[in-house]
């Protein structure tokens, strides 16, 4: 980079040159942005603005730091998601567009005015706190078993000003047994020695919310056997999973006595969520 001070638009480029990622320029604007707290507009509009040796020096260090691959969520401290802004940190994965899918499928089921909603594995709260911002009549409750995402779910509940209810539990096994009309959840789905983890953001994402056994259906499979215990009678369950998945998961819903299933596409056209009914005769047992 050249000696300071510079003006936006050379910081820019220098930068864009300098990481070596799908959108450069992006990445850049969003450091930038963090930096003296004003949007891409503002940079188009005074490209000549010469930074402040303080905004010069936080924006290099962080412009290396993306260079070397750290995720700019991490850098920035908050990630987009839905209409919410969120904040982030190691102990959760990074909420990606991917996954506004399953909000997508959620608000398009057959649920009560004041369906109560559980959210396994809520990671940053991303899931749960969307689908409360669309409806405030959801009783919605999330839970985690990493107490570093509760902590983070909940001040994100907090800073959103949603009234969702964060609770520790590995998956199921810590909460009251109760009927929920709706359970979500983005679980692990990546297979064990699967190439891309060491790839990309993942890279700084914890293991344990990426792996998920062998072909990275162990969480599925965990969550399917488990979840009519909470569902209620005609209660939906809709489950992220990797765009090779969709058959497999497909089958495992079929299985298990779901009705009513299928699969949904993501914004890339890849198969990325899958939903089932759990339909309960009067006999008690699912149809």
């Amino acid at each position: 980079m050249s000696n300071r001070p510079r003006t936006i638009e050379l910081a820019l480029s220098q930068a864009v040159a300098c990481i070596a990622s799908e959108s450069p320029r992006v990445d850049a604007e969003r450091l930038l942005e963090h930096v003296i707290d004003r949007g891409p507009t503002w940079f188009r509009t005074w490209p000549d603005k010469v930074l402040t040796d303080d905004e010069d020096t936080r924006f290099q260090s962080l412009v290396e730091r993306r260079a070397a691959g750290e995720p700019v969520a991490h850098l920035t401290g908050s990630q987009g998601f839905w209409s919410l802004d969120l904040a982030v940190s190691t102990d959760t994965l990074i909420p990606r567009p991917d996954t506004e899918t399953l909000i997508e499928v959620a608000l398009t089921l057959p649920l009560p005015a004041n369906a109560q909603v559980l959210d396994l594995g809520t990671g940053t709260g991303a899931i749960a706190l969307a689908l409360a911002s669309e409806r405030g009549d959801w009783q919605v409750t999330a839970c985690d078993s990493h107490r570093g995402a509760v902590d983070l779910a909940q001040r994100n509940a907090q800073a959103c000003g949603l009234g969702v209810s964060v609770q520790f539990s590995d998956w199921f096994h810590h909460l009251p047994v109760q009927p929920f009309d709706l359970i979500v959840s983005n679980p692990p789905y990546i297979r064990s020695g699967d190439p891309h983890l060491a790839q990309g953001d993942v890279r700084w994402e914890p293991v344990s919310a990426l792996v998920s056994g062998e072909d990275g259906l162990d969480a599925i499979r965990h969550i399917l056997r488990e979840a009519p215990d909470w569902l209620g009678p005609s209660g939906w369950l809709a489950l992220e999973h990797g765009y090779d998945q969709g058959q497999a998961v497909r089958a495992l819903f079929r299985e298990r006595g779901f009705a009513d299933v299928a699969t949904h596409r993501d914004y890339g056209d890849q198969e990325r969520v899958t939903r089932g009914c759990w339909r309960v005769m009067e006999s008690g047992y699912a149809e």
